[in-house]
């Protein structure tokens, strides 16, 4: 079985249509909503779309974190709840991990929904980074749950929580990238916003974090950073 555990904070917009999306897989699965303290309906829409849905504290890592503690699964899979899941998603990630028993985990190939030029640059650069181990919590991850227990799970960090686990991921073992079907991402983050802005903005917090500082603080950076206009003038 594989555990879907999806970090949820105000998305009852989305979250429906996604866990109705899962509740079309063949494969047999279980969806564990984790919410942040949603403000709208997002904690009841998922429980009736059938997740179960456990309350923590805001902060995706904690959330994760809180989610495969709870999961059944001998599969792991971190899901963002603005993800529109491909059909036969599930049942091409289990055939892939059952091909291929030495593969510990991975993820799915990542489009972005957008129809600008930034997101189908985006298509490709993501292609381009996944080609050299590097992929994020928007592209689906997914781990054994074994692996992910000798490994010590992911932590509850500020940011850099998918980052952090999937380069320990990919020191212990082989992963696979599940080509098809795609997971499609929504671009919403990157509105408003100036492509070399953004793109500068995740080369400064990766050398903050490689250089140790706390993620308490790359969070305040990030969320900074990505709140502000191109009419500022500021990164």
């Amino acid at each position: 079985m594989i555990s879907v555990i999806i970090p949820t904070l105000d998305e009852a917009v989305r979250i429906g249509a996604l866990l109705t999306a899962l509740a079309r897989e063949a494969a047999p699965y279980e969806a564990i909503v984790v919410d942040g303290g949603s403000r709208d309906e997002t904690p009841a829409l998922a429980a009736r779309h059938g997740a179960r849905v456990l309350a923590t504290s805001p902060g995706r890592g904690a959330q994760l974190v809180a989610g495969a503690q709870e999961a059944k699964g001998e599969i792991l899979l971190f899901l963002h709840a603005d993800s529109d899941f491909p059909a036969g998603g599930l049942a091409a990630l289990a055939a892939a991990m059952r091909r291929d028993a030495s593969a510990v985990g991975g993820n799915f190939r990542l489009c972005f929904d957008g129809g600008d030029g930034f997101s189908r640059w985006l298509d490709g650069f993501y292609a381009w980074i996944r080609s050299h181990g590097f992929y994020y919590g928007d592209s689906g991850i997914f781990v054994r749950r074994a692996v992910y227990d000798a490994l010590g799970g992911l932590r509850p960090i500020a940011l850099m929580e998918d980052y952090d686990f999937v380069r320990r991921m990919e020191a212990c073992g082989k992963t696979i990238c599940v080509e098809e079907p795609p997971l499609r991402t929504s671009s919403r983050r990157f509105r408003g916003r100036r492509p070399a802005a953004i793109v500068w903005g995740w080369l400064v917090i990766h050398l903050m974090f490689h250089l140790g500082v706390s993620p308490e603080r790359l969070a305040r950076y990030y969320d900074s950073a990505r709140r502000r206009t191109p009419s500022t003038g500021a990164v």
